[in-house]
């Protein structure tokens, strides 16, 4: 048998230490999270994302009463990036979290269904996506890759 470890490298800020482009970015997805339809859980999500052009594209969770049929902020966001400005490459997303029933003060990553898909995004453009997360409050993490937080790549290379 042979063992293997496979390192994690997340940076952890203070919010006021965020660059103002990341600063834009994180207001873009506290706007985003807070237009999320989330009746039923109570758990607002938004996500922003910048494009190679500059452009900031927005989402949020959609839930719906038939579960599993809403969609994360994440996956909606990347998806019309993908859908409106195919040819443009995803630089950075930045994520944030909050909850009707108590404070998220810790950084919320990406659940594994928005995880591979935006790794389908960052395999696609041969380029990584840096991923910065929070809650409603407290430090705020960043990972220069998406396959940093999935390392064990699954694509169409695969198929």
């Amino acid at each position: 048998m042979k063992t293997f470890n496979i390192p994690v490298h997340i940076d952890e800020f203070d919010v006021e230490e965020l660059p103002a482009s990341v600063q834009e970015l994180r207001k873009a997805a506290e706007a985003a999270r807070e237009r999320a339809y989330a009746p039923y859980s109570g758990f607002k999500v938004g996500a922003a994302l910048r494009l190679d052009n500059g452009i900031i594209v927005t989402g949020s969770n959609q839930e719906n009463a038939a579960y599993p049929s809403g969609m994360c902020a994440e996956r909606v966001a990347i998806w019309y990036a993908g859908a409106q400005h195919p040819e443009r490459r995803i630089l950075q997303m930045y994520i944030t979290a909050r909850s009707s029933h108590a404070e998220v003060n810790h950084p919320v990553p990406p659940c594994g269904a928005c995880r591979q898909s935006m790794l389908e995004y960052e395999v696609k453009q041969k380029h990584p996506i840096e991923i910065w997360f929070r809650g409603e409050t407290g430090k705020v993490w960043r990972t220069r890759s998406v396959e940093n937080i999935l390392p064990l790549v699954f694509d169409g290379s695969d198929l």
